[in-house]
């Protein structure tokens, strides 16, 4: 048995120890159920249910949710179009989120998957300032993708 201090108070029966909250207006509760014996701890309950429900509310508000955007490329796509996405892919890593870059195979393209994988060096070596490769580029059937994630903010 603890009190509400965090003093101990020794072992004492269950009666003795549900008199002693109803005394001191307090709940008996249960700490270490498996123990033998069980420890009990005397505390308002409904307060620190209260304060937990609190704190977890506060690491909820600070936590920072982070998406995944996607920007897809193809085998084929010119020069002024890779800007474009380029342009959309730093502004996510701006944000803050990060980024899962796709190129879809299309007919026969996927036998020069060294051309797709040549655009992806090539986007992840433009892109080297804002984000880092997070997932090096794998193909699964007639994708291949690669993620990058926010540069760190020295």
């Amino acid at each position: 048995m603890v009190d509400e201090n965090g003093e101990q108070l020794g072992v004492m029966a269950i009666r003795q120890a549900l008199e002693l909250a109803e005394e001191k207006q307090l709940d008996l509760v249960k700490i270490a159920p498996q123990a033998r014996p069980p420890v009990c701890k005397l505390m308002d309950y409904g307060k620190y249910h209260f304060e937990q429900s609190k704190r977890e509310r506060e690491i909820r508000k600070n936590q920072k949710v982070i998406t995944i955007k996607e920007v897809r490329l193809s085998a084929t796509i010119e020069d002024h179009d890779v800007e474009v996405k380029f342009k959309n892919a730093v502004k996510f890593l701006k944000d803050g989120n990060k980024v899962k870059v796709t190129i879809r195979f299309r007919g026969r393209q996927i036998t020069h998957s060294e051309i797709g994988l040549e655009v992806m060096q090539n986007f992840a070596e433009r892109i080297k300032d804002y984000g880092v490769v997070e997932r090096r580029p794998t193909t699964e059937g007639r994708n291949m993708f690669m993620v990058l994630a926010p540069r760190d903010k020295d």
